[in-house]
């Protein structure tokens, strides 16, 4: 059988591209003939994924769309005779964007009108989390379905050390991490709000370090820069260090002594599933996706009370017994992300696979 996936932009280091050439690698080791095509591919990736304008492209037993983003794949797709498939990565809401940046706000608009617009024009539609299986039912998909993301953890857990920066993050400050890009669905402001109750009511010794892209809505991070000076909060206390290779990630997970999660919008949130393979105890603001990815791991809240949640996050950080459990439990969890579960989820899902 011929299994092709699309998507719309192919970037190594990214999650659901990663995710992409996993299940391509294992389809082909089950004896199919499976491809990635992309309407635009990094240069890295050349002659790794096909560009979309490929004929091969639409000749697949079985296509599937990973859809995250509004893109001319999704007319193309229903355009196909048989064996049409989505995997729904979620589109952030436009209200998140809509005070910051109008643009980007319109083009989430349009993928969710999109995405409604292929309701009854495909075979079968999945979502990477249950939550966002049932935002398909909700736009009136039919067969709908989970096949989660594979997570690759082994680029973290191992990855080569980084002495240099390991010095420097072992300086005597709690390390306190977040992982994702600088949008407004992370609720970063919130953050900078916890670390003000945390400096006056926990530790005044840490370090709060934001990794990711810091240019998905530049408007959103001058207002984030500007409430941290009017709390007067010093460069040297606040990292954010973009986007970084997977060695210097590695070792930020490694050296934080907990993972910080304040979003308010999430289809599933893959630093979380790092965060609990480099034993990191996770506090998280339980919203959408969150507590399902974190299947009963971590310590969550609701409602988002932040002079509560940093006291619990000086609890993760300093009581030893609770570290010790909320990380056992976290490896606990980890057990349902392992290679063999997903092998188990991907036979299932060829079993019903549109043919």
């Amino acid at each position: 059988m011929v299994i092709n996936q699309w998507l719309p932009a192919a970037h190594r280091g990214d999650a659901v591209g990663d995710s992409a050439r996993r299940v391509r690698d294992l389809l082909r080791a089950r004896g199919h003939v499976s491809q990635i095509y992309a309407l635009t591919v990094d240069d890295d990736l050349t002659g790794e994924i096909e560009p979309f304008e490929n004929p091969a492209a639409r000749r697949g037993d079985v296509t599937i769309l990973h859809f995250a983003i509004g893109s001319p794949m999704s007319e193309a797709l229903a355009a196909l005779p048989r064996g049409r498939v989505i995997q729904y990565h979620n589109i952030t809401p436009a209200h998140f964007f809509a005070s910051y940046d109008a643009g980007t706000a319109a083009i989430v608009t349009r993928g969710r009108e999109e995405l409604a617009g292929l309701a009854g024009r495909v075979d079968l539609a999945l979502g990477d989390s249950e939550y966002n299986r049932r935002e398909l039912d909700t736009l009136g998909f039919v067969d709908t379905g989970v096949f989660p993301i594979a997570v690759n953890t082994a680029r973290l857990t191992q990855a080569p050390p980084r002495p240099a920066l390991e010095r420097v993050l072992q300086d005597g400050l709690t390390n306190i991490l977040f992982v994702g890009r600088i949008a407004p669905n992370k609720k970063i402001e919130d953050l900078v709000r916890l670390a003000e109750h945390y400096k006056r009511y926990v530790d005044a010794f840490h370090r709060f370090i934001f990794v990711g892209r810091e240019d998905a809505c530049p408007r959103y991070y001058a207002m984030v820069r500007a409430l941290m000076a009017q709390y007067r909060m010093t460069s040297e206390r606040f990292w954010f260090v973009g986007s970084v290779p997977d060695a210097d990630l590695a070792a930020f997970y490694r050296n934080a002594s907990a993972y910080v999660s304040l979003s308010e919008h999430e289809g599933f949130c893959v630093p979380l599933v790092e965060a609990m393979a480099t034993d990191v105890p996770i506090l998280a603001y339980e919203s959408t996706a969150v507590p399902e990815t974190l299947g009963g791991a971590g310590v969550t809240f609701s409602p988002k009370d932040l002079e509560y949640a940093s006291e619990l996050l000086g609890l993760l950080v300093y009581d030893d017994d609770l570290r010790e459990a909320v990380i056992a439990g976290q490896r606990r969890r980890l057990e349902d992300f392992t290679d063999a579960r997903f092998d188990t989820h991907l036979d299932r899902l060829l079993a019903r696979l549109p043919v």
